[in-house]
């Protein structure tokens, strides 16, 4: 066995650095925290290939004095404590003292900076030693460049994701700081170009239009709650505005990004049952509470924190939010909407037989219900705000944006149902595959009559009920869907150009994939300052055009492997959603076509949903109804 011994303090700080800097975006998180613990109302970070090149963080803050720093840049050196009482106390987003060392113990660090306003100092450090310190010109505040990320850990580097994927950690981290400290101006910056630009006028809602977009930002509701203990304020997103995971959620404590599974759970539990499955809302929560109640030194990144009370929080932000909703008119009392029973289906003893042959479906997942945001919001804007749709518009005004997971294998059960009919084993347990089922077709059906709901037909001597509604929704869906597949879609060009703005992270996203968005029949063009503008659609969009374009970009978003197949039928199914067909009394022509048609459709047994559309009633299960023999 190896001796013991002690490490030295350049590996010591490199592993360190390996729990802290994990990414370029850890680089500058942990810079932005360090200006913002000095006092600074001006950050901006700018970036080259993803930070792993460069990273320059520059603020006007308290600086640093020039006889510190070699402490600045030392392990667990800091001035944020002194003793074990303030460990509990903590009130400022840095305090552990490892991020200068264990930045510049994997890169060249360069820091310029000054505390007094009466001279600067420069100093240079590589793999944590120090090159050089001179005097330096320099305005008050630090500026700190980080070049060449772990280039004496290169193993680190093929951890690291797409460059795509790095910048848009980064975008995320600021997108984060600047929703906590709506007091401090953030510009962002990559390559030279701008992806966030903050006023810094304390004006959280006027941050959430550059960081999520104006429209969004205009129809957000004002959140505020207040306890013994607690103080909960922010904005929060109406039950129809909607994205399709939690990212869009900030937990704001004391300032500082937090992630806390329980208190997003709250969150969701204050809009009751009016979210729709897998939404959730958009919505930037800030808590603030005495430091003592909250333990940050559980993970090095900070993210993570141990609340007490915390139970009292959560009901607090349950009843905040439900309370901000009801106030808005936007929902009944979320908590009457907790307290409510479920609605339960009790099945009568009667099974009746789909298909001849089937009992269940297992629903297929090609298609996710959702609720689209309402986009109908009138803009007011002033002349100064027009812009020529011919050219890329470069204005700053606003960095304005607009942003927007289930494959289960269909399954079909047998039942005996025809004793004349040999069907292997005549078990219930036979299990099909759909395409299986499907090759036996429909036969063709006489039109009998209409009950208020469904359509009466019959074949030879069996019985057929039809639910008229999902025979729509499955002939409009087969439409669409070959409308999607069609070498050449139809375009219609629209009378006024339509410019979709898009958050920054977003933006980035959808530019890269400009080329694939045109196998849904979307020519989007880049159109500048975080927009593309569409000039022509494809006909089956109608009739809300903006919204469908919203939908089928939210959806292709949100799509890991961007499965093309998979990725149209769940935009037929979104659109045959928007167009669902009422019932109505239906005259015998239209009737007799709508079973013709629905013969010949992909699937006449069920919708795209995996909804009954026929329930079949053979001589024999008649017979067994009325307890005939025959």
């Amino acid at each position: 066995m190896s001796k013991i011994h002690e490490l030295s303090p350049e590996l010591t700080n490199q592993i360190a650095a390996g729990e802290v800097i994990e990414r370029p975006a850890s680089v500058v998180k942990e810079l932005c925290e360090n200006s913002l613990d000095a006092g600074s109302k001006r950050i901006r970070i700018d970036f080259i290939d993803a930070g792993l090149k460069q990273i320059t963080v520059q603020d006007n803050g308290s600086g640093i004095a020039k006889d510190q720093i070699d402490l600045a840049f030392t392990r667990h050196a800091t001035s944020k404590i002194a003793t074990e009482r303030d460990l509990f106390n903590i009130s400022t987003l840095g305090f552990r003292g490892e991020a200068l060392a264990s930045i510049a113990a994997v890169s060249h660090v360069e820091v310029t900076t000054n505390n007094d306003n009466l001279g600067g100092v420069r100093a240079i450090f590589s793999g944590s030693e120090k090159k050089l310190q001179e005097d330096a010109a320099s305005p008050k505040g630090t500026k700190i460049t980080v070049s060449d990320l772990f280039f004496n850990t290169p193993a680190r580097l093929k951890y690291l994701r797409s460059e795509r994927t790095e910048i848009l950690k980064i975008v995320d981290i600021v997108n984060r700081l600047a929703l906590g400290h709506p007091d401090v101006s953030f510009t962002l910056t990559n390559n030279g170009k701008i992806l966030l630009k903050t006023n810094g006028r304390d004006d959280l809602r006027q941050d959430i239009a550059n960081i999520y977009g104006r429209q969004l930002a205009e129809k957000m509701d004002i959140l505020k709650g207040k306890s013994p203990d607690f103080e909960i304020s922010g904005l929060i997103s109406d039950p129809n505005t909607t994205r399709s995971n939690r990212n869009f959620i900030s937990l704001l404590l004391n300032g500082r990004y937090i992630k806390n599974y329980r208190l997003t759970q709250a969150i969701m539990a204050g809009y009751g049952n009016k979210l729709r499955p897998r939404r959730y809302p958009i919505a930037v929560v800030k808590i603030e509470l005495d430091p003592l109640l909250v333990d940050v030194n559980v993970h090095p990144t900070k993210q993570e924190v141990r609340l007490s009370k915390e139970q009292e929080l959560e009901r607090l932000l349950t009843t905040s939010i439900s309370e901000a909703l009801e106030q808005n008119n936007q929902i009944d009392s979320g908590l009457n909407n907790l307290l409510a029973p479920k609605k339960s289906t009790n099945i009568d003893q009667l099974k009746f037989n789909l298909n001849k042959d089937v009992v269940n479906t297992a629903r297929p997942v090609e298609f996710t219900p959702r609720v689209e945001p309402d986009q109908s919001a009138e803009v007011h804007e002033t002349a100064a705000d027009f812009v020529s749709l011919d050219q890329v518009r470069n204005d700053d005004k606003y960095v304005i944006t607009s942003t927007w997971d289930d494959n289960v294998d269909q399954q079909i059960q047998l039942s005996p149902f025809d004793e004349e009919k040999d069907i292997q084993g005549k078990d219930d347990s036979i299990i099909l595959s759909g395409d299986e089922i499907l090759a036996n077709n429909l036969p063709e059906l006489t039109y009998m009559g209409q009950t208020k709901s469904y359509l009466i037909a019959h074949h030879e001597e069996d019985l057929y009920l039809i639910d008229q509604v999902n025979a729509y929704r499955r002939l409009a869906y087969d439409q669409i869907l070959q409308d999607l597949n069609s070498e050449n879609i139809s375009q219609q060009g629209l009378l006024s150009p339509l410019i979709l703005d898009f958050s920054n992270v977003d933006y980035l996203k959808l530019k890269e994939n400009l080329e694939n968005l045109q196998e849904f029949g979307l020519f989007l063009e880049d159109f500048g300052q975080n927009s593309l503008i569409l000039r022509t659609y494809p006909m089956w969009l109608q009739p809300d055009v903006e919204k469908n374009v919203r939908m089928i970009l939210d959806l292709y978003l949100n799509q890991t492997e961007h499965d093309i197949s998979k990725l149209k039928a769940q935009i037929a199914g979104e659109i045959t959603m928007r167009q669902s067909a009422r019932r109505r009394m239906l005259n015998p022509v239209e009737a007799q076509e709508l079973l013709k048609e629905l013969r010949n459709s992909s699937d006449p047994y069920q919708d795209f949903e995996g909804k009954i559309i026929i329930i079949q009633l053979s001589k024999n299960d008649l017979n067994k109804m009325f307890k005939k023999d025959e």
